[in-house]
């Protein structure tokens, strides 16, 4: 890094022809990007510590909701891993129009069978079944969880005692990944790390400003009636990538919202094959419909810049000394990462190699982000008035009224 820097001066100082102005420059936005993925790095040393499966009975009654289309494949893990669980007051599963069999395996699995209701305008699928699990649910608590997660005894009692203890109104972890063939093992890691590029890895202390506020929809907790009270899940009915959106837009109306390591607490498959990893996870690496313009073309800048060039200079034999220092990062980001993984081998300390292919598929995904999903196809943009039908509310603990939300902290801050 410093004979980039000393290149750098001494073109300024020497008179530097055009060809010389533009190596200088790229020179700066290389260095500019390591510091910056450096400083993410460095605040992470901080962190707040992972989350802990935590077996103690709780005061207050707190709901599952498993929005669910077509996953009768995948559904069975997550809901025996709750069946019978103490901490859990009722499981919602809410069957998106699934033609699959999902509601029936719900049912005999022991839960509480929501038929979706049609998808109203401005809305995609995954937050509305939200927004009507959310309304169906009576805990004072509600825990979202994505069908393909497997949580660990006491993940309930861990999210609900993490959320008390760190002040945050909404909390969400980032769980265990299962990649079961070599495929997902390489190309998965070099998708997270672009997450952890740009954010730094979860548990930060500080506050993120809202533009940058990160979340993981797979694994959401809120309190029921302070969620409904900022706008629900309607406040990312048309985002295809809602949770970011999500939490994006209630950091903006005076929610804190944590993001927190729950590799301890919650396993999750997400995808079955490489082909889908790069096709589906492809697909919202950028979070294209919930990123500010300027952080969407500093994002994409980090990614090449930082992750992806080291390698292809190295492979060309171009590499320079900040080169080296870049790929050293991101060995130890391997290694930092190597516990949010059931399984790694070979193929994951390889992963680096597929740095390059990855930033390119970020780049597609940033220029031409895809509108279809689960077989339904959505407009441009988010809706600005989503149509919410009236939903029927479920009574407040104890048979009364649903309790009144309180107002954000931040009225106070």
């Amino acid at each position: 890094m410093n004979r980039v820097a000393r290149r750098f001066v001494h073109r300024v100082g020497a008179g530097m022809r055009p060809a010389s102005v533009a190596g200088a420059a790229f020179d700066a936005l290389r260095v500019a990007a390591a510091l910056a993925v450096l400083a993410r790095f460095l605040r992470g040393a901080r962190r707040l510590a992972p989350v802990r499966p935590d077996d103690r009975r709780l005061d207050e009654t707190v709901s599952v909701v498993i929005p669910a289309r077509d996953e009768v494949e995948r559904l069975a893990p997550c809901l025996d891993a709750l069946r019978g669980d103490p901490q859990v007051h009722e499981v919602l599963v809410v069957d998106d129009e699934s033609t699959d069999g999902t509601a029936d395996l719900a049912r005999r699995q022991g839960a509480t069978v929501v038929p979706g209701r049609p998808l109203p305008p401005g809305w995609v699928g995954k937050p509305w079944a939200l927004e009507q699990g959310l309304r169906e649910a009576s805990g004072e608590w509600v825990l979202t969880l994505d069908a393909d997660t497997v949580p660990v005894p006491g993940l309930v009692g861990a999210l609900v005692g993490a959320a008390e203890r760190h002040g945050y109104d909404v909390l969400t972890v980032g769980g265990r990944f299962v990649c079961e063939t070599a495929g997902e093992r390489f190309l998965h890691p070099a998708m997270l790390t672009t997450l952890l590029y740009r954010f730094g890895p979860p548990g930060a202390r500080r506050t993120r400003p809202p533009a940058r506020t990160i979340a993981n929809g797979q694994c959401l907790l809120a309190r029921r009636a302070d969620l409904l009270a900022a706008g629900g899940f309607g406040l990312a009915a048309g985002n295809l990538t809602d949770d970011i959106a999500l939490a994006r837009r209630l950091a903006e109306r005076g929610r804190r919202v944590g993001f927190l390591d729950g590799t301890r607490v919650v396993e999750v498959r997400m995808h079955e094959s490489l082909g889908e990893v790069w096709r589906h996870w492809g697909r919202s690496l950028p979070m294209p419909d919930a990123t500010p313009p300027g952080w969407a073309v500093a994002d994409l800048g980090v990614v090449w810049l930082a992750q992806a060039l080291p390698m292809l200079r190295v492979l060309t034999g171009r590499a320079d000394p900040l080169d080296v220092g870049l790929l050293a990062l991101r060995a130890g980001a391997l290694v930092a990462l190597a516990g949010a993984y059931r399984r790694r081998g070979p193929w994951y300390w390889l992963s680096p190699l597929a740095d390059p292919a990855v930033a390119a598929r970020y780049t597609h995904a940033t220029l031409f982000p895809g509108r279809t999903w689960r077989g339904r196809t959505y407009g441009r943009g988010r809706a600005a008035d989503p149509v919410s039908p009236p939903l029927e509310e479920r009574p407040g603990p104890g048979g009364g009224p649903a309790p009144p939300a309180r107002p954000g902290r931040s009225a106070t801050r």
